[in-house]
């Protein structure tokens, strides 16, 4: 008899043992973090421009276009450090001598930036346009003023027609 009340005792002290244990489900914290990658993107609004000279244009030597009547370009960064916009003329044989194909831009630089305020001969190279140290906000745009000089080089063809004379610009975004 003795060893059948020991017996109970032991599985009462179970049963106490596992009443005591709480299986509810209970509140914790989880971290999540995303991992986005840095990424810059560039749009060219005006693919194709024809700057036409005036009779003042052949009087000043220049034509040009400036504002948002310039090319516009667009641009966005999530780079915490910002980004750099750089322009060249990369073509092989360009029509339009590249010390007469001058870029500048009137927007003005990013927080931390810098842009190219007067005007400065294109060079196959890139040369930096417009810069931020911080993030560019989705599809910030860029006015690129541009100005063809000594107009008299690009002579126009016998009878009145017109010669198009052709440079491509090539836009270039890089995260600082």
């Amino acid at each position: 008899m003795k060893r059948l009340v020991v017996g109970l005792a032991a599985l009462m002290l179970v049963g106490l043992l596992s009443a005591s244990v709480d299986y509810t489900p209970g509140a914790g914290l989880s971290g999540v973090r995303a991992a986005v990658a840095s990424s810059a993107h560039v749009n060219v609004l005006d693919a194709a421009m024809t700057l036409t000279p005036t009779a003042t244009d052949y009087v000043n030597d220049y034509v040009e276009v400036t504002g948002a009547s310039g090319c516009r370009v667009q641009l966005w960064t999530n780079n915490i450090a910002g980004a750099v916009v750089f322009v060249k003329c990369a073509d092989a044989a360009p029509r339009v001598a590249l010390a007469d194909f001058l870029v500048k831009t009137q927007t003005a630089p990013g927080l931390g930036g810098t842009s190219m305020s007067s005007y400065n001969a294109v060079t196959a190279t890139d040369q930096a346009l417009w810069s931020s140290s911080l993030p560019v906000i989705m599809w910030g745009q860029v006015n690129v003023d541009l100005r063809i000089k000594n107009l008299f080089a690009y002579p126009d063809a016998i009878g009145g027609a017109t010669t198009t004379y052709t440079d491509n610009l090539t836009f270039t975004i890089v995260m600082q």
